[in-house]
């Protein structure tokens, strides 16, 4: 049986234990590691007009990557994966809003001159419950405590957020749920009756109690890319998997 323990490197925080768990920064080297859907969209990263014509002649990947060599140069880290047993399990990314100008489009923009935007925060569903959301929110707060000079965390919420299988017509599925990010501490910052913006303060945030960071797992797990297609082996698989995360889908 292996002993429990934490050790860190050079942006790389690894648990050992009979799950091993490694927390790597996002970089040019792990970007790949990001599921399909993820890597190439440049929903956040881009404005309207360059996203759409990244789109149109199929450059999403090579924006991504041009916009993710871009901030680690002018800003440092923007983004976290997680490994579990060597497999992606999740990922989040942030950035200060002067680098994502798809967030300008919003009605509750802009975002406010002393906070960093969390973009996008996805755990794989097959993770779910492992407390991976946990650990990747905290190391964003964490990571902006170091910095210095940064009070919030922003994000902007969904009062209506689609279903699973739905797509909004204005933001697709790029916006997460207001409910859940109001129940893991963050507060209406700025009143919109369908996208408010939403912040929470990082010395607030720094002592969130247990049972609020376990609701960052369900947040982590909300906004899902397409990825490979897999086929359920049988029924009672399939029925054993909606029970398994059958709060995430909910």
């Amino acid at each position: 049986m292996r002993h429990q323990g934490v050790s860190r490197v050079e942006g790389v925080t690894t648990w050992a234990g009979p799950v091993a768990r490694r927390l790597e920064r996002l970089t040019l080297d792990n970007l790949d590691d990001l599921p399909r859907g993820c890597r190439s969209c440049v929903f956040w990263e881009l404005d309207p007009v360059r996203r759409q014509r990244a789109q149109d002649g199929g450059a999403g990947c090579e924006e991504k990557e041009a916009w993710v060599s871009h901030v680690l140069l002018e800003w440092g880290s923007c983004g976290r994966v997680a490994y579990v047993d060597g497999d992606p399990a999740g990922y989040v990314l942030f950035a200060p809003p002067s680098f994502l100008p798809g967030a300008d489009a919003f009605p509750t923009a802009p975002v406010s001159e002393d906070a960093v935007l969390l973009a996008t925060a996805l755990v794989f569903p097959e993770y779910a419950g492992a407390g991976l959301g946990r650990v990747l929110m905290q190391t964003v707060v964490k990571d902006l405590v170091k910095r210095g000079g940064i009070r919030a965390l922003e994000a902007f919420g969904d009062t209506h957020a689609p279903g699973r299988n739905e797509r909004d017509a204005t933001y697709g599925d790029h916006v997460l749920p207001a409910d859940y990010l109001l129940r893991v501490g963050f507060k209406t910052h700025r009143q919109h009756p369908r996208y408010p913006r939403m912040r929470i303060e990082l010395k607030t945030a720094l002592t969130w109690r247990n049972e609020v960071e376990s609701a960052l797992e369900k947040l982590m797990g909300v906004v899902r890319p397409a990825r490979h297609p897999a086929v359920d082996p049988s029924p009672s698989h399939r029925a054993l998997r909606q029970s398994r995360h059958g709060d995430a889908n909910a």
